[in-house]
């Protein structure tokens, strides 16, 4: 996608390249939401080597090491999550127990981007292989256990800033929430949620 303009501003759809890199807390999650659906339709199974992330294309390889004690993983992105502040990446329990984090709950991470499609690709492979770049985002801006309470919300921010709202079950947790939809870069999302809705540290998500 090319770089678009919105009230004079121009915004860059967000690319992930292998090799991309984040720093933060990961957490992990298991038997309460084993076999149940992740965001992309599959069926979680904690005994795979899965992870949750907000923002990466599902499918995305990711390779996870443990701050505290340089152990390693490599995970698949198959769910969107964690929505919790300061929180990068929610493991599975197979991954999770990989690095040493089921005992503790979470820990301190450094992932890096090594492939996309399920697959780990060569720093050295051509652009178009190692660099994956488009699809739109959503800021989500209410979680909720009883629908009718996310419904309420929809119609509250619904068309606002041309903006539409909609309402997703996450089946894993059983909550309702409630996103705007179609920005086309991580930046506008979170310039329109902070300027127009004024919410503020709004999560942002890959549809």
């Amino acid at each position: 996608m090319r770089p678009y303009t919105i009230n004079g501003k121009t915004y860059y759809p967000a690319q992930v390249s292998v090799g991309d890199t984040q720093k933060g807390i990961a957490s992990w999650y298991g038997p309460t939401f084993h076999g149940k659906k992740t965001s992309n339709g599959e069926t979680y199974n904690m005994y795979a080597q899965t992870a949750a992330h907000k923002t990466y294309p599902m499918n995305t390889m990711v390779k996870v090491t443990n701050l505290d004690n340089g152990k390693i993983t490599t995970v698949r992105i198959n769910d969107r999550g964690p929505f919790v502040s300061g929180r990068i990446i929610d493991l599975s329990k197979k991954s999770a127990n990989d690095i040493g984090v089921v005992a503790k709950g979470t820990a301190p991470v450094k992932i890096e981007v090594v492939g996309f499609h399920g697959h780990t690709i060569s720093k050295d492979a051509p652009v178009s292989e190692r660099v994956v770049s488009g699809g739109t985002f959503m800021v989500q801006v209410g979680a909720f256990r009883n629908k009718s309470g996310a419904e309420v919300y929809q119609r509250q921010y619904d068309g606002k800033g041309g903006y539409k709202a909609i309402v997703r079950e996450f089946e894993h947790d059983g909550l309702y929430r409630v996103f705007l939809t179609g920005f086309r870069s991580e930046d506008e999302a979170r310039d329109v949620a902070q300027s127009i809705y004024h919410i503020d540290g709004a999560f942002i998500v890959r549809q």
